[in-house]
């Protein structure tokens, strides 16, 4: 049997969040969820981040276009219990993860820092003599 490091346990927490990740893109994707809102808008699942003992799992949400990403990440926790358990039966863990959504700010934060780049003041800067 193989020593548990913790690098071996970061990996294992990356693999098993990707196999969550992809999970809940294939639901989303094949519409299996029976909700208005869910099925008028495309979602994107950026990521996904297990807890140390794979019990929780906090999933990063998108819709495209960030189109009313309010009523969409109602709509995720309103059907998590379905999802929780569509996750259990298509990733092979010892426990059903818990799931939590969260809106993916990093698509804003990135929008952020490149408008901030672009400002003449800073450009001024990078142009310097």
């Amino acid at each position: 049997m193989r020593a548990v490091t913790p690098e071996t346990r970061s990996v294992r927490l990356l693999r098993v969040g990707e196999a969550v990740r992809h999970a809940l893109s294939d639901i989303l994707a094949r519409g299996d969820v029976h909700d208005e809102t869910l099925a008028s808008h495309l979602v994107s699942i950026t990521e996904v981040r297990m807890s140390p003992d794979l019990r929780h799992a906090t999933v990063f949400a998108k819709p495209l276009l960030g189109r009313d990403e309010e009523s969409v990440l109602k709509a995720l926790r309103t059907n998590t219990a379905y999802l929780q358990s569509e996750v259990a039966r298509r990733v092979n863990n010892k426990y059903a993860a818990k799931l939590k959504f969260l809106a993916d700010e990093s698509f804003d934060e990135g929008g952020h820092i490149d408008a901030l780049l672009r400002a003449p003041k800073v450009a001024q800067d990078l142009t310097g003599d």
